[in-house]
């Protein structure tokens, strides 16, 4: 292995580290059509030609030549066993650059499927920038978006795996240059690329991308770990090969076919475990492993009985990710278990399509048939990649390839579109999202005042549905707001459910502001008809049960409120209002123990509002946390709950001496509802001369319900109210609250 890596056996040497990373052109020549049929190697070793005349010696912007990278990419693909198209999309990835008319010409000689592989590829190409940006700023937000964005503007997965290869090829060339570029590689490799990668189960190029940014960026301490598994390698080996036999002759012994070899050492993934877990060297299990891959999935069960049997399982290092996979469809078996001599080992168990998944992830899917599997990737976004690699693989039982075609662009990859800003900054929207939403997606107020927008530097109508990848830059008024066209819906300015909340948020509060002026008219002219213009409003819309001055006037708007309720609170506001009464205490007649009672000096009461006692209701005080004696009616609920909870609290109580306090009451009416019955009801009030505090009224099906709250003298004027009440035209009971 190179740059350090130690291998316990060549078996794990990967088919793609055993590739050059840029070898002469024409030594790779004779690889670049290995195991493809006569006519699709034809097509390679053409496009090769084709390459070779238009790149010559012309370099790519990290001094590669274009030429090598186009070779090994193109090696790249068919290590990861891509197809023809893949393999002659990556030797022309870049001839749009140096060719005319480059995608129908493609197109000709080469295939609809190549020709629109080299497209995708350069337009991923243009979103450099962008990932450049994100990872420099290492927003995790961004840099999630962008490898989604990658995904999605990506019409075949295998553009995707393509872009990662190049970048896996651009690594091996910047081995041998280091400085600020490839710096900037490797940190945009390890944000963007390496987490893709994963996503999609391309461990070769995973763990690639990973090393190579690592040592560039980390060079010590790569060197580092390299060295500590350089010292321990010869013992490893002699340990892993006696593993090895042990294994296999067990294995044998049981029926079970299987190959067991040691697994390579991958240091990014050291160093994160270390890192991670807070741990040294020694302490990472898989520094000493093995792999075994079985044919069949009930061996691979057997063989980890085996493993455990023949070594001391280590308590909480097992997963079974075949019976509950990895996000991206990772399967296998995982334990680790302590060796004759104390030491860790770690074991991979899993069957041959497992293993070639593992390894080249969505890419393996052009080799293996997945019908009748089900995949239980965790989250809508896995499940889609799934779906997505599922159909990959129907490619191969559909002969009609314009069938298949038809099928792959009714899989959308993701239900999300990426448009960019004209700052760079990369937003997620719904598919089928307009201009429109793209600016209330950026701030409410930048949609209500937009009018215009350009996409990807032309005017475009604000309707028009919205594609991966465009810039947008909205075009505002400084006033005004959105347009009652953009709700019509068959006019489709607008494609998101949230932007068609926050325009009709935006009418509502139109509206509301309109009637908030319709009722703050209709209040002041009441008020100067009753002479009373500097009254306070906020007591006012309270005496009506409302809670502010904006509640009264929108209720006064909407005919809630009528002119007869806001004359009548308006007199309550202006009449002047009974001084609370003054409680006194005396000590009851009834007992020899001093109690609370009302009419005794200086002690703290105060009348439940709950349920407003007064003369001669039967009474009882409840001692409350800083507001004194509590006085309450018997029969009062909340008395009795709380009596419940703390019996220990209540006080026996009785009302004193007479006096000329005043009491509130709550009274309720209900009538049948006729013109001018609040009217009738009123005159009553004012012959007792009635303190009216409160009055809420509702009407619903010819019946009115209304509530008040007056203020009394005791329970004789009390009966003479209730009399008068009662023969109160339309009035069917009264009763108190």
């Amino acid at each position: 292995m190179q740059h350090g890596r130690q291998c316990d056996n060549p078996r794990m040497v990967s088919v793609v580290h055993s590739l050059p990373a840029s070898a002469a052109a024409e030594t790779a020549l004779p690889l670049l059509a290995e195991g493809l049929p006569p006519e699709a190697a034809t097509r390679v070793i053409h496009a090769y030609q084709l390459a070779a005349s238009l790149y010559g010696s012309k370099l790519l912007g990290t001094g590669e030549p274009a030429l090598d990278h186009a070779v090994g990419l193109s090696l790249l693909a068919k290590a990861l066993e891509l197809d023809a198209d893949a393999r002659v999309a990556a030797l022309l990835f870049a001839v749009a650059d140096f060719l005319k008319d480059a995608d129908e010409r493609l197109k000709v000689e080469f295939g609809t499927a190549s020709a629109e592989i080299v497209t995708s590829l350069a337009r991923l190409k243009r979103l450099r920038p962008l990932t450049r940006a994100a990872s420099a700023t290492d927003v995790h937000s961004q840099t999630e978006i962008l490898r989604k964005m990658l995904l999605a503007m990506a019409t075949d997965i295998r553009v995707v795996i393509l872009r990662l290869a190049s970048r896996t090829q651009t690594l091996r060339y910047l081995g041998d240059h280091p400085g600020q570029e490839r710096d900037d590689m490797a940190r945009e490799s390890l944000s963007i690329y390496a987490p893709l990668a994963n996503r999609l189960g391309v461990w070769q190029l995973k763990w690639e991308l990973e090393d190579r940014s690592f040592r560039y960026l980390e060079p010590e301490t790569y060197k580092r770990i390299a060295k500590m598994l350089d010292e321990k390698r010869t013992e490893r080996q002699s340990f892993i090969e006696s593993a090895v036999q042990r294994l296999k002759d067990e294995l044998a012994a049981l029926g079970v076919t299987a190959e067991v070899y040691g697994r390579p050492k991958h240091i990014y993934s050291i160093w994160n475990k270390m890192r991670g877990k807070n741990i040294d060297f020694e302490q990472v299990y898989d520094v000493r492993a093995l792999r075994i891959v079985v044919d069949e999935l009930k061996d691979c069960y057997a063989a980890l009985g085996i493993v455990h049997h023949l070594w001391q399982p280590i308590h909480g290092e097992f997963d079974d990710y075949i019976s509950h996979p990895k996000g991206n469809y990772y399967r296998s078996l995982h334990t680790a278990v302590r060796a004759d001599d104390g030491r860790s080992l770690e074991v991979q168990i899993r069957t041959r399509e497992m293993h070639d998944h593992a390894e080249l992830g969505v890419a393996a899917h052009w080799r293996y048939k997945e019908s009748g599997s089900s995949t239980k990737a965790s989250g809508e976004y896995e499940d889609k990649i799934a779906w997505l690699r599922q159909l990959l693989t129907w490619r191969d039982e559909i002969t009609d390839s314009a069938q298949w075609v038809e099928q792959f662009k009714r899989a959308a990859l993701d239900d999300t579109l990426y448009v960019l800003t004209p700052q760079g900054k990369v937003i997620d929207l719904a598919r089928g999202a307009t201009p429109v939403d793209f600016a209330y997606r950026l701030h409410t107020d930048l949609g209500h005042r937009c009018r215009g927008a350009r996409v990807n530097g032309h005017m475009v109508p604000l309707n028009k549905p919205l594609a991966n990848g465009q810039q947008v830059e909205i075009i505002t008024t400084k006033t005004g707001g959105p347009s009652r066209d953009w709700l019509n819906i068959e006019q489709g300015y607008l494609g998101t459910a949230r932007s068609r909340q926050k325009v009709k948020q935006w009418f509502a509060a139109l509206e509301e502001t309109d009637l908030l002026a319709q009722g703050r008219a209709i209040v002041a002219r009441e008020l100067q008809r009753e002479g009373q213009t500097h009254a306070g409003i906020d007591d006012l819309a309270g005496r009506l049960g409302l809670k502010n001055a904006d509640a009264l006037y929108l209720a006064a708007a909407r005919s809630e409120v009528n002119s007869r309720q806001l004359q009548i609170a308006i007199r309550g506001v202006v009449e002047p209002v009974a001084p609370e009464p003054e409680i006194l205490t005396k000590k009851s007649k009834a007992s020899t123990s001093d109690i609370l009672v009302v009419g005794v000096d200086k002690l703290l009461t105060q009348i439940g509002r709950c349920c407003k006692p007064m003369p001669p209701d039967q009474i009882a005080g409840f001692v409350t946390r800083g507001k004194g004696v509590s006085i309450h009616r018997l029969h009062c609920k909340n008395f009795r709950n709380m009596a419940a909870r703390n019996p220990e609290r209540v006080i026996p109580s009785d009302w004193g001496a007479k006096t000329d306090s005043m009491y509130p009451i709550d009274l309720r009416v209900e009538a049948a509802d006729r013109q001018g019955l609040l009217r009738d009801i009123s005159d009553v009030f004012s012959r007792e001369k009635i303190n009216v505090t409160s009055v809420n009224t509702l009407s619903r099906a010819g019946n009115a319900s209304m509530a008040f709250t007056v203020e009394l003298a005791g329970a004789a004027a009390m009966k003479r109210m209730f009399a008068q009440l009662a023969e109160v035209p339309g009035v069917i009971s009264v009763r108190r609250g």
